[in-house]
């Protein structure tokens, strides 16, 4: 008797983790070498906004020590989806076939990658996600959490998302997904970048899968996260969420 076997999955190709940093000296030789020894085989692109705590520096010296270790320094601190997408225009510059979304403070866990990439496979956008079963958080206070869940909440319902973690940033993209959304035009420069991605990800019908992770609170360093931070991205997902809401009165008015 015969059994068949299961046929191999597709090479993803090759991958990088771009790593925005600013004033995460203290973490990023930690974060980087950890990630290198969890996934030989996965690059890493530190995209640096003139840190003046010398991370830049650190990010060098890694490089010098590391083929698969590449830095992009930014003239001043422009935002997380800034620089994200100097980023991820280097990486697809570069002929990188996946591309991958990773906090430099120790947050997310290098060795829950591979959880990442196995999904990959069935995917063109991975969520590494804290609200999922099996998904937690360590060492966050109430109010966080709350504020977290509330968040994701409001753009779930606001914007029809069918993601429960769309404000995550331990992420992998395919290449096509990059490209299909457009980045030139993305004007997002700071957290609400993520959930901007995932719904234009999710408009243009890819595929976008949510996998449990073990978000961990960093413990060297002080947190970007700020009221101020917080307060832009609840603006721009309810001017998103109010067009879109135009956008559909339109459109029934019109085929009335």
């Amino acid at each position: 008797m015969t059994i068949d076997q299961p046929a191999a999955a597709a090479p993803l190709g090759r991958v990088v983790m771009v790593m925005p940093t600013y004033n995460e000296a203290d973490n990023l030789a930690w974060i980087v070498g950890r990630l290198r020894e969890a996934q030989p085989d996965v690059d890493v692109l530190v995209v640096d906004d003139n840190s003046p705590d010398g991370t830049g520096k650190v990010a060098e010296e890694l490089a010098a020590a590391d083929d698969a270790v590449h830095v992009v320094h930014r003239a001043g601190k422009g935002g997380l989806g800034a620089a994200y997408k100097h980023g991820f225009r280097v990486a697809l510059d570069e002929g990188y076939d996946v591309i991958g979304e990773m906090d430099a403070d120790g947050s997310h866990q290098p060795e829950q990658l591979q959880i990442l990439l196995d999904a990959l496979h069935e995917a063109d956008l991975v969520i590494g996600a804290r609200w999922v079963p099996g998904g937690s958080v360590v060492n966050w206070p109430f109010r966080r959490e709350l504020l977290s869940r509330g968040g994701n909440l409001y753009v779930r319902l606001l914007l029809g998302l069918k993601v429960r973690d769309a404000t995550a940033g331990y992420r992998l993209f395919r290449r096509t997904a990059l490209e299909s959304i457009d980045l030139a035009s993305v004007e997002s420069t700071g957290y609400v970048f993520q959930t901007d991605l995932v719904t234009r990800c999710l408009r243009l019908g890819l595929r976008v899968r949510e996998v449990p992770i073990e978000f961990v609170e960093r413990v060297m360093g002080d947190s970007k996260m700020s009221g101020q931070v917080a307060l832009e991205s609840l603006r721009r997902v309810t001017a998103w969420g109010l067009r879109e809401r135009m956008e559909q009165l339109k459109a029934r008015r019109g085929g009335r």
